[in-house]
């Protein structure tokens, strides 16, 4: 009987899409913006050499993305290591790569690709599906959400993700990429959920969030948990939708 009970648990927890245990690696977000014009040469570089090197040096892509809405000229992707030293150890590897400094040099060749670079280290959350490459069915759109928490509120917009958000998202149809939290400080503030989601489109994501909003469950669940005052800072909610390149390993 304990190993039949043991069997099922195995079984729903894999089925979830959620791991057994804490996903414990260092996950790196990287935000590349463009010089004027230069956007494309920089995907090609990517889609040519630079994810091929990075997994030659040890390093898993999880996805690769641009706004639908480019302003800036962004490139944002995310990276998985094991370790944060085995990143380093990595990254040391890579740059001195004689295949990368070749492909840099020819690229480079009419001025740099890059204007500016962000990189952010994070941590998946203990309510976090087991963030990995996947492919949809279907086309989607990615949604990047960053919330900034009210000092101090962190942890209790974690538990109300965790013991009701996910859920309701469910529900009204998101699909649920990665839920990560930064490990440093960054802008004097580590108060910050960072998640992806996925919708068919930016219409269906507007359909969902205000079937989500109107949501009963949501509506008890958001006045509980801010008995004592809103968990996120004024106008500290961003989104972005994006679409994945086509050579991310995340479509």
């Amino acid at each position: 009987m304990k190993l039949l009970i043991l069997l099922i648990v195995s079984a729903l927890t894999f089925s979830t899409g959620f791991a057994a245990e804490k996903d414990t690696r260092c996950f790196e977000m990287r935000t590349y913006y463009a010089a004027p014009g230069k956007l494309d040469d920089l995907l090609a570089r990517f889609r040519d050499h630079t994810v091929k090197l990075f997994e030659k040096h040890g390093m898993v892509n999880i996805g690769y993305w641009v706004p639908l809405t480019n302003t800036e000229n962004k490139l944002v992707y995310i990276m998985a290591y094991p370790s944060r030293e085995a990143r380093e150890k990595s990254w040391k590897e890579f740059s001195s790569d004689p295949d990368w400094n070749t492909a840099r040099k020819a690229s480079e060749a009419n001025g740099n690709l890059v204007k500016k670079a962000d990189s952010v280290f994070l941590a998946a959350t203990d309510f976090s599906a087991l963030v990995q490459p996947s492919q949809s069915k279907e086309s989607c759109v990615f949604e990047l959400r960053t919330y900034h928490a009210t000092p101090g509120k962190l942890d209790d917009l974690l538990a109300r993700f965790r013991d009701h958000t996910k859920e309701l998202f469910a529900k009204h149809g998101m699909g649920q990429f990665g839920y990560w939290v930064p490990t440093e400080t960054k802008d004097g503030s580590t108060d910050t959920l960072i998640y992806i989601l996925q919708h068919k489109s930016p219409e269906a994501a507007k359909a969902s969030f205000k079937a989500f909003a109107a949501d009963p469950e949501w509506t008890k669940a958001k006045t509980a948990s801010e008995a004592n005052g809103p968990l996120t800072i004024k106008d500290g909610v961003k989104s972005e939708f994006m679409t994945a390149t086509d050579f991310s390993p995340t479509k």
